[in-house]
C-alpha cells in the first residue's frame, strides 16, 4: 500500500501548491497519464519521479514522506 501513501503525499502538497495534475505534469517533463497514475496509486513512482516532483514543489523529499 506505499503506492497508496504516496499518491495523498503529492495529491495533498499539489494542491497546496496550486498546481493542477496537468500544469505539475508539464513542469515536471512527465504525462499528465503518468502522473495520474500515480496519484491514484495504480502506480508506484520511481526514485527518479520522486525527485521531480519534490524539485517542481519546492519541497524536500523528507516532507514528502512524512505523514
Amino acid at each position: 500500500m506505499e503506492e497508496l501513501l504516496w499518491a495523498s503525499r503529492i495529491r495533498a502538497f499539489r494542491k497546496l501548491k496550486g498546481y493542477t495534475q496537468e500544469s505539475l505534469a508539464d513542469k515536471m517533463g512527465v504525462s499528465v497519464s503518468i502522473f495520474g497514475q500515480v496519484e491514484r496509486g495504480s502506480r508506484i513512482p520511481d526514485d527518479k519521479f520522486l525527485e521531480n516532483v519534490v524539485e517542481a514543489l519546492g519541497i524536500t523529499k523528507e516532507e514528502l514522506h512524512s505523514g
